[in-house]
Formats: C-alpha cells, structure tokens, sequence
C-alpha cells in the first residue's frame, strides 16, 4: 500500500502510532526492541536505567497504540515490536538527527 492510498482510519493510527513513539522515553524503549528480541519490563527498564513503574508507564502507552504486542507467559509479560517496519522509523529519525 503507498501513502497516498491510506484511508482516514490508517492515518489516524499512523498519526496515533507517530504520536506515541513521539517522546525520548519511548523512543529508547523502541530503540530497545528493535533488534526483534522480546523483553520484559524488569530487562527493559534495567538496559535504559529507568524507574519500573516509569517504563510499565510507557510501555502500556506504546501497546495501547499499537506500536508494541505483548505476550503473557507465567509470571512474565513480554514486550515487542508489533510491526518490524517501525526499525526504518527509528533509522531515519537517527539519520535525521546525526550533525
């Protein structure tokens, strides 16, 4: 599907993804994931040196628009990128941040 075929709905999630993603916190917690590796809140939180109860905080804001799944197995509640194409997101935001 090109751009230019996205109905309203699509662009309404994409502006709601983009928005979400849109914060240095859940950036990084992006940035965490985008090797396609499932992590929980503790290996999250203890990689980006942030509060539990912050990261549980971002990470339900990522699920809730659909930027992140999760996966409950036992007492772990494992967190991914729901769609592999958002690593070429965070790739240009990079690039556009390089001097």
């Amino acid at each position: 599907m090109e751009f230019k075929d996205l109905t309203p709905e699509n662009l309404e999630r994409a502006a709601n993804m983009l928005k979400a993603i849109a914060h240095p916190i859940r950036i990084s917690i992006v940035g965490c994931l985008e090797d396609g590796q499932r992590r929980t809140v503790t290996e999250i939180h203890k990689q980006l040196g942030l509060e539990q109860s912050t990261t549980s905080h971002h990470l339900g804001i990522l699920k809730d628009r659909g930027v992140l799944s999760s996966k409950r197995e036992g007492k772990n509640t494992w967190y991914f990128l729901k769609h592999e194409n958002l690593k070429t997101v965070l790739s240009c935001v990079s690039s556009c941040c390089e001097k």
